[in-house]
């Protein structure tokens, strides 16, 4: 099987256009999903569990009789933890080991300084009361999106975590429930989609209400969150996942072609690109990749994937590389070069890069330590990985002593009265001291 994978370069005219073209990726769902969505979410919050119930049994093909039903018990828990294989049990406890350790180096603390008059200004950080983390079911059920979601939280000191994940046709993941377990949250219910967004924005009468949403979710999930916000925070709004890998031409081919497969795999949408200088090196990839396609499992996905949206670049010169790779803004970047410490400041925009040859983009997915909840579809340009800051906020401390406040007096008062806001410029007044 021969991939027929698109081969660009920016020497030829037409090259910028072309991948704006391949990179383009419309996350807005249409007009059917987004009544479908409000509809549910409508629903949700006038009719509470019942509606959360209707919504369940039908889309996840379940047959539960009341919502106390939904919440997963402790000993159904401790049950599904005893049913995993040892060896991924410790592969968990490491990952989320690791996991914490890097996000203890994200935690801000309240900070504040004393000006000379006296004035005290500063900042307070406290943690998010309680916080909700959808996670996919079924088929698509992701253990290491537990852990990302759910540590960086706990190290932030949020006091509840709220977990909701789909169980279609009844099917429970033991290990989806080990990493909950291992992670820390507090409480898991067996809902999904978009009356799952919906209980945790506005609440059940079993589903307590939080103040943010995290977590990957299909269209719907997507759909609901976008339309919930403001309600509550939420993470972001992720497109489908993608790489960039800018290789030298001196990485084992094979190892790049497997790298490539590591998106390519997770859906038909996925993205994978390379960019070299060398041309001779991307025929040797794409050479490993016709050779390594056939042992894979989900090769029929990774060959839509990589023939939907997949390039193999050619740039003239490494600088080149760097300027297409800040274009792009990718979730994953592999920096596969010698010395990647020199071009990694080059980088301003990309969600997570990966350094060297040995440092495969699979690593971070599970246990290198970084989040891998990380911005998509170019939004790397103005967002970051999820992390303790998402589950903090700041509030800010204005202690005026009285030479303070009266000095201050004197630079609000002509602000205010030039915005024709009397009542501001004389409250601010009434603390000026007279002369």
């Amino acid at each position: 099987m021969s991939i027929n994978i698109k081969r660009l370069s920016t020497q030829e005219e037409g090259f910028k256009n072309e991948l704006d073209a391949l990179l383009a990726w419309d996350s807005v769902s249409d007009l059917d999903v987004q009544q479908t969505v409000a509809n549910i979410v409508f629903d949700v919050r006038k009719r509470g569990n019942d509606a959360l119930l209707e919504y369940t049994n039908k889309f996840d093909r379940c047959e539960f009789k009341a919502a106390e039903q939904l919440e997963v018990p402790v000993a159904d828990i401790q049950a599904a933890i005893a049913r995993v294989d040892a060896s991924i049990l410790q592969a968990l406890k490491s990952a989320a080991e690791r996991v914490k350790s890097y996000h203890l180096h994200q935690k801000q603390d309240s900070w504040q300084y004393e000006e000379a008059d006296g004035t005290v200004l500063g900042q307070q950080v406290m943690p998010l009361d309680r916080v909700g983390v959808y996670v996919p079911g079924g088929k698509a059920a992701y253990p290491s999106s537990v852990l990302m979601n759910v540590m960086p939280a706990k190290v932030a000191g949020v006091k509840e975590i709220i977990m909701v994940v789909p169980t279609p046709d009844g099917v429970v993941n033991d290990i989806v429930l080990a990493a909950a377990s291992i992670a820390g949250v507090d409480r898991i219910f067996t809902v999904g989609g978009a009356q799952a967004v919906a209980a945790l924005a506005y609440g059940t009468e079993t589903i307590p209400k939080v103040d943010k949403i995290v977590g990957p979710g299909n269209i719907f999930v997507a759909t609901a969150k976008r339309m919930v916000f403001g309600a509550v925070g939420i993470d972001m709004i992720a497109g489908p996942s993608e790489i960039l890998v800018v290789c030298d031409g001196k990485t084992d081919p094979d190892w790049i072609a497997m790298d490539l497969f590591s998106q390519a795999e997770h859906d038909e949408d996925a993205q994978s690109i390379l960019i070299s200088p060398d041309a001779a090196y991307l025929d040797k990839v794409l050479e490993s990749m016709n050779k390594l396609l056939e042992g894979q499992s989900r090769k029929d996905i990774i060959l839509a994937s990589l023939e939907g949206r997949g390039a193999l670049v050619h740039v003239a010169s490494m600088d080149e590389a760097i300027e297409i790779a800040n274009h792009v803004a990718a979730e994953h970047l592999e920096l596969s070069v010698d010395q990647p410490e020199l071009w990694a400041p080059k980088i301003r925009h990309a969600g997570a890069i990966f350094m060297g040859r040995h440092t495969a983009e699979a690593l971070g997915d599970y246990c290198a330590g970084p989040n891998h909840v990380l911005p998509t579809s170019g939004t790397a340009r103005f967002s970051s990985p999820l992390g303790v800051y998402d589950f903090q906020k700041r509030s800010s401390l204005i202690n005026c002593s009285v030479q303070g406040a009266s000095e201050l007096a004197k630079i609000a008062g002509p602000l205010a009265r030039g915005e024709s806001l009397q009542a501001h410029a004389m409250s601010a007044e009434y603390r000026q001291i007279k002369d």
